[in-house]
């Protein structure tokens, strides 16, 4: 999907719609390719119909979910959050929601986050509405905050193959299925990249886009977790986790769901490059 490209105006005519995480990095994106939609922030940024609410204050979210047809629900994985904002929703006569969960959401993951995700989505899936889950492998936008401009860097992925996805096709997905829900209904979609990619790929292509050398050095997961805990990294100890379980293959696959449902090809660890870290489409390195 074209970057300039928007979703048909079908949905902002005839159902409203509810975006949350509206300012992150799949959030941001959806609204710009739905076009005029109600937004959930919790600090005002100024943007057309935005409704100031908090998710660990349910009576906030009143105002934002009156009259709303779909909810696209993006947020933290904290299930006593998005379980009160289901509640609410249902309260409000929601109809869809269209929510981004984990690929390994199970009760009994080894990972707590994970298991929140599943405690959400049951919860969703018990609560009368209908329903949407995009289920996304790794984040290509989560190399902006572990490769450095030049140099090497370290993880415990090991040589562990990944479909990582550009969060802006995860939020092309939600906002194609959020404009018109019911086919999707009762539905979970895997999404991922094109490719398997390793992180000494990742370094090889940032070395290629960028002409500064950047060298990949596997290391344990004790050394990760440690490394985090020392930079003060929020949830180290799950990362860690999940940069172990990607070493045993928990991210060597993919998926043709993007392209069924918006008719594209997801793009490529190159493009991603292309447009973050090199070339003419230099876009600012997100936090």
């Amino acid at each position: 999907m074209p970057s300039s490209q928007t979703i048909p105006a079908a949905s902002s005519l005839f159902l409203m719609i509810l975006v949350t995480g509206a300012t992150g990095k799949i959030g941001s994106e959806a609204v710009r390719l739905l076009g005029p939609v109600r937004t959930l922030v919790r600090t005002p940024s100024g943007g057309p119909d935005e409704v100031i609410g908090d998710f660990d204050r349910p009576g906030t979210l009143d105002t934002a979910l009156r009259g709303v047809d779909t909810l696209l629900l993006i947020g933290p994985a904290v299930a006593e959050q998005q379980i009160a904002v289901l509640d609410r929703a249902a309260t409000h006569g929601v109809r869809h929601v269209v929510r981004v969960t984990n690929h390994k959401a199970y009760p009994d993951s080894p990972v707590e986050r994970r298991r929140a995700h599943a405690r959400i989505d049951a919860h969703l899936k018990a609560s009368g509405m209908a329903y949407t889950l995009l289920a996304p492998n790794f984040f290509m936008q989560n190399l902006l905050a572990i490769v450095p401009e030049t140099g090497s860097f370290s993880g415990s992925a090991g040589d562990g193959q990944i479909g990582m996805i550009d969060a802006r096709d995860v939020a092309a997905a939600a906002a194609v299925i959020a404009a018109a829900p019911e086919e999707h209904a009762g539905r979970t979609y895997l999404l991922t990249g094109p490719e398997l990619i390793t992180f000494a790929d990742i370094a090889r292509e940032w070395t290629a886009a960028t002409g500064r050398p950047v060298e990949y050095r596997p290391i344990s997961v004790e050394e990760h977790r440690a490394a985090m805990v020392s930079q003060g990294v929020p949830e180290a100890g799950s990362n860690a986790q999940v940069f172990g379980l990607l070493a045993e293959g928990d991210g060597a696959w993919l998926s043709a769901d993007f392209a069924a449902i918006t008719g594209s090809e997801p793009r490529g660890l190159r493009e991603f490059l292309a447009d973050f870290v090199g070339g003419k489409c230099r876009t600012p390195r997100l936090p």
